[in-house]
């Protein structure tokens, strides 16, 4: 049995009667109870400890304020003796030392002068005598008259040698102080002698003053220390509860024998890092030494971890720790929380036999917790390789050493499998990256006997404990699965991928580090994994299936070519969404008069809705442009288009689906190098000048397509030959991240980049600062622009009067030959002949005519009338009416356009 230290090994005798229990509360003792009056009473009296220490600090203050009033008396009457001496000494030697004190000695009647100053002296100082003698000692002056001429009481003999005298009497007046000292003549010569006195009575008068102040601070230091004397007792009495040293004893007993009789290690660690204290427990769980006690615990013999958590004495809760053979439950606080003495408490529980216990459900926890990743950290993306990677990645180390997906390519491709078709390892994770596995990528078809082979026709698991035992595994190739052995891989699972009942391919579980093969147990977990993920596969092909459909949709409805024209130097690029199609679209449409129109719009949403809004916008675009419509004309009759869609539209899940775009159109015309702009809702334009300067074209902003009710605006910007015209859709310059004036910040600061570079670069330079995958679908165009040469622009007025056709043709001849176009000359003639004649005939003055060159000849007639001609087909009695008809059969395209000031009649002949 451990005890303390200082206590002795002997107990007292146990009173007789019966045995008390080891853990049996002590028993107040008699005669006092256990009330509050009893422990009072203990104190007083002086049975309990508390009273005990009472009593003796009470009487220990008694002592110290009597010692201390005793001192004070006496250093108050040393006080006043010293200062009667100092006074009379003072006195004396000044009356001494005065000038008139030498002469009066040596003058016929001394008395008579020096009596009258001595009492003024004695009466100025306060002092109870001054006596001037001569030498025999013989009295001049006395405050009594009656004892001038007797002998001086006192020893006078130092001070005839000429020293000071300083005597402590007792004279008639009472004990006093007096002191001699000799007068001296200038000579030095001792003619007299003076005496100054005080009787100590006057000066210890003070004293007397100070005595009751002295006693009553003694008193109230006495009843302040009796106070907190009291209050320590007091609280000693709580904490003993009123206990004697006879009952603390048998307490301490008691508590020795549950110290030691429990089943749990307690330690007492003190502040240095030294054992103070270990119960029998203790020293069994940690086999300490007999003399443990005062060692310090890094010398007991226990493992680091263990050693530095007790001489660290840090806060532990049931911190596990493997100590030799034992598997201890350490719990640790610190001993001076509340002001106690430093150190530590420690107590240790045995769980050994919990072991295996816990480590059966660390294992079902680490499974749930398994389960609760997978459906969390599986199916986070709409992919089906990045779904296949995620339960891969999820088996490895936890579950297996390795794992691979294996998946029909149909499924890859986002449809429904087909039975005996070949697979495809879809991913692969391994605590290692060397095993000699199928690569991913691999295209693999399993013979018959093969456990995959068996999943897929079955539908059930099939668990291989040992690979080399196997020899329908092995059959499958037998050099690879040799490797495989040779690696150390030696079990397998292979669970089917099944989503309702189409199996999309097989998923396998490798071990090689464990010896054991798969349990049950275990093949339950790998189930239930991969039934999780076989619906977010399933998920993903769904969507991949439908996402393939919506892009080949979107990809059929835009351009695929671009038109030839020669106004424009023209480059593109169109970037899909990261998730989903959209509504983005763009068009080059060749018109009339070398002009060609550049459309930028975008639908508002995403998906097969979107996509099919914009084939129909498309479409609208191209047939409101063969009208030669201006853009803002055009981009009303999309309004209303828009607002009839929308009103067509059939409601879906009770909310009716609104659709809205935003659109910008641009004509430009490559001979006034003027260009033409509206815009809907949509960004501005960036225009890169040949200097290399970047500005955002001004064109009014109009409200998005299908609100309806407001006017639309143009623009005309007078562009230099060279200059570059770009047209984007918001999701180049805006997204998640960044709003629409950076995102334009960031596009201008890529164009000044490119100052000289082609459309085809500048593009390039453009999404090079934007992500590989978009939030938004993203459609870019940049044009450059070109000038048709005045040396290939021809004009002629014409007037009202149908003998200047013949001068027109004239002229006409004339261009091609300059031109050597003359084998356009016949043709040429005959058009302009017919479409000069109607402008004529049913037009208004002025007219005009214009013949252009470009990629093709083109013959223009303008007028002041709005009046549109139209093609009729006349019958063989007829004398008119076939102008048109032929002006439609020698040219390639003809139609009408309207200007603000009339109309003009065109028409295209290809270049031979």
């Amino acid at each position: 049995m451990v005890r303390l230290p200082g206590r002795t090994t002997t107990r007292p005798p146990r009173a007789s009667g019966r045995p008390r229990a080891p853990y049996d509360p002590p028993r107040p003792p008699r005669g006092t109870g256990g009330s509050r009056p009893g422990r009072l009473r203990s104190a007083v009296t002086g049975r309990s400890v508390a009273g005990q220490v009472f009593v003796l600090q009470v009487v220990i203050v008694l002592l110290l304020v009597v010692s201390a009033v005793v001192a004070q008396l006496l250093q108050v009457r040393h006080d006043s003796d010293v200062e009667a001496a100092n006074r009379s000494l003072a006195v004396a030697e000044t009356f001494a030392n005065a000038p008139g004190t030498a002469p009066a000695l040596r003058s016929p009647d001394p008395t008579a002068l020096l009596q009258p100053r001595a009492e003024a002296a004695r009466k100025a100082t306060g002092v109870d005598f001054i006596v001037v003698m001569n030498t025999d000692g013989v009295r001049y002056t006395h405050p009594e008259t009656d004892r001038i001429g007797k002998k001086f009481v006192g020893d006078i003999g130092p001070a005839l040698a000429g020293h000071t005298v300083t005597e402590h009497i007792t004279g008639t007046i009472g004990p006093l102080v007096q002191v001699v000292v000799p007068v001296k003549d200038p000579a030095g010569a001792v003619v007299g002698l003076v005496s100054a006195g005080i009787t100590t009575a006057h000066v210890g008068g003070a004293a007397d003053q100070q005595l009751p102040l002295l006693l009553a601070a003694g008193a109230v230091a006495l009843i302040l220390a009796t106070g907190g004397t009291a209050l320590v007792s007091r609280r000693l009495l709580r904490q003993t509860h009123g206990l004697g040293p006879y009952e603390m004893t048998r307490m301490y007993e008691h508590h020795d024998a549950v110290l030691h009789a429990v089943r749990e290690g307690v330690l007492i660690v003190g502040g240095d890092g030294r054992l103070l204290l270990a119960n029998d427990e203790a020293h069994r769980l940690l086999d300490l030494p007999a003399h443990a006690e005062r060692l310090n615990v890094r010398d007991l013999g226990l493992d680091d971890e263990t050693a530095a958590l007790l001489a660290s004495g840090r806060v532990a809760t049931d911190e596990v720790h493997l100590v030799k053979d034992r598997l201890l439950a350490i719990n640790q606080r610190p001993t001076d929380l509340r002001g106690g003495p430093p150190g530590s408490v420690t107590t240790l529980r045995d769980s050994t036999e919990l072991r295996a216990l816990s480590g059966r459900a660390e294992v079902a926890r680490e499974r749930l917790n398994m389960l609760y990743d997978a459906g969390v950290g599986i199916g986070t993306s709409l992919d089906v390789a990045r779904t296949a990677e995620e339960l891969a990645g999820l088996a490895v180390p936890r579950f297996s050493d390795f794992a691979t997906v294996d998946l029909f390519d149909a499924v890859l491709s986002g449809e429904e499998p087909r039975p005996g078709a070949v697979l495809r390892r879809a991913a692969y994770a391994g605590i290692r990256e060397d095993a000699p596995l199928y690569p991913v990528g691999e295209r693999i078809r399993f013979v018959a006997t093969s456990p995959q082979a068996r999943a897929l026709t079955t539908g059930q698991s099939v668990v291989v404990p040992r690979l080399g035992e196997a020899t329908g595994w092995r059959a499958q190739n037998q050099e690879r699965t040799d490797q495989v052995l040779e690696y150390g891989i030696r079990s397998l699972i292979t669970v089917p991928l099944r989503a309702g009942s189409l199996v999309l391919g097989v998923a396998n579980f490798w071990r090689a580090e464990k010896p054991q093969p798969f349990d049950a147990e275990e093949v339950a977990l790998a189930e239930e994994l991969v039934a999780r993920a076989a619906v977010s596969i399933d998920n993903a092909r769904r969507y991949t299936r439908e996402h393939s459909m919506a892009v080949t949709l979107q990809r059929s409805l835009l351009p695929r070519t671009l038109p030839a024209q020669g106004a424009l130097d023209i480059a593109y690029r169109y970037l899909p969404a990261q998730s989903g199609v959209g509504g983005d679209w763009f068009d080059v449409l060749p018109l009339s008069g070398a002009r060609v129109a550049l459309v930028v719009g975008d639908v508002v949403g995403h998906g097969l809705h979107a996509a099919a809004t914009m084939g129909r916008l498309r479409t609208a675009v191209h047939n409101f442009s063969s009208l030669d419509l201006p853009p803002d004309e055009l981009l009303g009759l999309l309004d209303e288009l828009v607002g009839r869609i929308d009103q067509d539209e059939t409601p879906t899940g009770g909310a009716d689906v609104v659709t809205g775009a935003t659109c910008l159109y641009a004509i430009y015309d490559p001979v006034s190098r003027l260009c033409t702009l509206a815009r809907a809702g949509h960004p501005p334009p960036a225009v890169v000048r040949p200097d290399g300067s970047v500005e955002f074209a001004d064109v009014p902003a109009g409200p998005p397509l299908g609100l309806g009710g407001l006017p639309f605006e143009t623009a005309e910007l007078e562009l230099a030959e060279g200059s570059r015209l770009v047209l984007y859709t918001d999701g180049l310059v805006e997204d998640r991240e960044r709003d629409i004036d950076e995102g334009l910040g960031l596009l201008r600061d890529a164009l000044l980049r490119a100052p000289d570079a082609s459309p085809e670069d500048t593009c390039r330079a453009v999404l090079d600062r934007l992500p590989a995958r978009p939030s938004d679908d993203v459609a870019l165009i940049v044009a450059r622009t070109r000038v048709l040469d005045s040396d290939r622009v021809a004009r002629w007025e014409v007037p009202s009067d149908p003998a200047a056709v013949s001068q027109v043709r004239a002229s006409v001849t004339r261009t091609l030959s300059d031109w050597d176009l003359e084998e356009l000359a016949f043709t040429t003639e005959l058009i302009l002949s017919e479409l000069v004649t109607n402008a004529i005939r049913y037009g208004r003055g002025p007219i005009g005519v214009r013949l252009l060159r470009d990629r093709t000849l083109i013959c223009e007639v303008s007028d002041r009338s709005t009046t549109s001609p139209h093609l009729r087909y006349a019958a063989s009695t007829d004398e008119g009416g076939r102008g048109l008809f032929l002006v439609a059969q020698l040219a390639e395209r003809w139609g009408t356009r309207y200007t603000p000031n009339g109309k003009v009649i065109w028409a295209e002949q290809p270049l031979p």
